[in-house]
């Protein structure tokens, strides 16, 4: 019962040392110091793998969304809040950027600055998000006890088959994990974390933030590729050491890796397997081993999910800030060190 509307009123508008220790406390602090100062305000959030970075981050933000909330007339006529919509940035950034490690089943593996917007009254104009080095080396391989980010796991639950026509069917994806194995060398269920409830929570807050359709399934569909490029497997002819791959169908991993990124098959396994290089002036075809071609899949499907990640921050940013409010200053919330110190 620590973070109830309940709680949030013995809080407002007092002083740290007037009432019990609490996260809100000293947000209520930064947040009274922007007002009154006229200046931006930042918490840097730290600890271990574990302490609550992650959770303590978004009970900060939960908390200036209602207090801002109630500065100012509320508007009826617009569908979705603003408040709502801030914190519907979180189960999107925590699928595509949240694994599990040895320490934490939840844990970021990337960096974050979350500006929280305010106008001179004191109400919520939007809020903007920094990210910082995602952790990409995860994509390609896990270690025994570790798993890779939480929306590969999700995209091939039941729940998906609700989703515009199957969510698998549309992925060209399997339901055994074990099929794909950029995601698959460590651990892939998590006791804790209910893949399928997680994946109806993504795409709650894909319709709360307004995306389109189109971009939110090819947002999937980019993330499945990234998946099936793990499948993608070359093999020599010969006694020469250029790579092959003959099989690239419809069916097979390298024909749906290129479907699901909107390429041409034969000529992806072609760009893999000699790729053009330009020397001086001239362009020439370099031919590929096995391992530079597989080390080739691999970088881009690393690359691909970066990009993504970018991407839907970009359009998460773009939906959260109030165009109609003037912005003066900011609170911020710093999660980005998680420092493993121990003995």
């Amino acid at each position: 019962p620590l973070y109830t509307h309940r709680v949030c009123k013995i809080y407002l508008g007092k002083r740290r040392n007037e009432v019990p220790p609490h996260l809100w406390a000293i947000a209520e602090c930064a947040y009274r110091n922007m007002l009154a100062n006229k200046k931006d305000n930042a918490m840097l959030i730290t600890g271990e793998s574990g302490a609550g970075k992650t959770e303590n981050t978004k009970k900060v933000i939960t908390y200036l969304a209602m207090v801002a909330a109630g500065a100012g007339a509320k508007k009826v006529e617009k569908k979705v809040s603003l408040e709502d919509q801030i914190v519907a940035t979180n189960p999107i950034l925590e699928s595509y950027g949240n694994a599990k490690t040895s320490r934490n089943d939840n844990s970021s593996r990337f960096g974050k600055f979350i500006r929280i917007h305010f106008t001179t009254s004191g109400k919520l104009a939007g809020c903007d998000i920094v990210s910082y080095l995602l952790e990409k080396s995860r994509i390609t391989e896990q270690q025994e006890v570790e798993r890779s980010y939480h929306i590969f796991y999700q995209l091939i639950q039941p729940f998906g088959d609700g989703i515009g026509g199957g969510l698998r069917e549309k992925c060209h994806l399997s339901n055994d994990i074990y099929d794909y194995t950029y995601v698959s060398q460590g651990k892939t269920t998590v006791a804790s974390i209910d893949d399928n409830e997680e994946l109806e929570y993504t795409e709650d807050a894909f319709s709360v933030l307004g995306f389109a359709e189109q971009d939110k399934f090819d947002c999937y569909m980019l993330t499945a590729g990234v998946m099936t490029f793990g499948g993608v497997q070359f093999s020599t002819k010969g006694r020469d050491d250029q790579a092959e791959c003959e099989k690239c169908g419809p069916e097979t991993f390298p024909g749906k890796a290129a479907a699901l990124c909107g390429v041409d098959g034969p000529a992806m396994i072609k760009a893999f397997c000699k790729p053009r290089i330009k020397v001086g002036t001239e362009w020439v075809t370099k031919g590929q081993s096995c391992e530079q071609a597989t080390n080739a899949v691999g970088g881009i499907a690393r690359a691909i999910f970066d990009r993504v990640f970018k991407w839907l921050i970009e359009i998460c940013n773009g939906t959260l800030i109030d165009p109609t409010l003037k912005k003066n200053n900011f609170c911020a919330v710093l999660d980005i060190a998680g420092f493993e110190i121990f003995e």
